[in-house]
């Protein structure tokens, strides 16, 4: 998912990442990242454990979760290609969060020390995002700390070939991410499994019944 994402990743950071490669050394940009995926794997193990205990006594809301997973799957396939508004509304919702947290960023430039650097990143993992709040949906399924946190981690790395070397190869990754043939097909592989995801909820719905 954080693979084929990687066109929406550069249309959202894609200029924050090559910024930054202007100005670090390619360490620096990947710790950079690091600190981003830490805030990923964070928000995964609080999702996790929201609903570790709704889960196991609501059977029946890892069937929602799964629902919830799948269609936003479709919606990011969909944003993906090139329809935009789709997800507009949820990164509307997250740009609250990020208005408080901004003036924290604004205080961390990444001519700082590295632990600086780290820190700026973890910022940048709470920046408002319809790939990442779709990520988390899929670990809000595991219903447990541990493997929501692992889910996420897993998405962060996917994402990270593009981000890191965004920074340093800004041009041509970009031009072959945001091109027309890549983004139809990976925003058809999203829509395929998002299809695939809610098969599965609708034949778990017949069998809970």
């Amino acid at each position: 998912m954080g693979l084929v994402g990687s066109g929406h990743c550069l249309a959202m950071c894609g200029g924050l990442a090559a910024a930054m490669g202007l100005k670090q050394t390619p360490f620096r940009l990947f710790l950079y990242n690091v600190g981003r995926i830490v805030s990923y794997v964070i928000a995964g193990a609080i999702v996790g454990a929201a609903l570790f205990s709704a889960a196991s006594l609501y059977p029946s809301l890892l069937i929602g979760l799964r629902i919830l997973a799948g269609t936003f799957m479709l919606l990011i396939g969909i944003y993906i290609i090139g329809w935009r508004q789709v997800l507009v509304w949820v990164e509307r919702g997250g740009a609250i969060l990020w208005r408080g947290l901004q003036p924290l960023a604004r205080r961390l430039p990444p001519q700082r020390a590295a632990h600086h650097v780290f820190l700026a990143g973890m910022l940048w993992g709470w920046l408002p995002c319809g790939l990442v709040y779709s990520a988390l949906a899929w670990s809000a399924m595991a219903a447990h700390p541990m493997q929501g946190a692992a889910f996420m981690l897993a998405f962060g790395a996917g994402t990270l070939p593009s981000m890191f070397l965004t920074g340093i190869l800004s041009h041509r990754l970009q031009v072959f991410l945001r091109s027309y043939g890549f983004r139809w097909i990976a925003g058809l592989f999203m829509i395929g499994y998002g299809i695939l995801t809610l098969g599965i909820a609708v034949k778990q719905l017949h069998h809970f019944a």
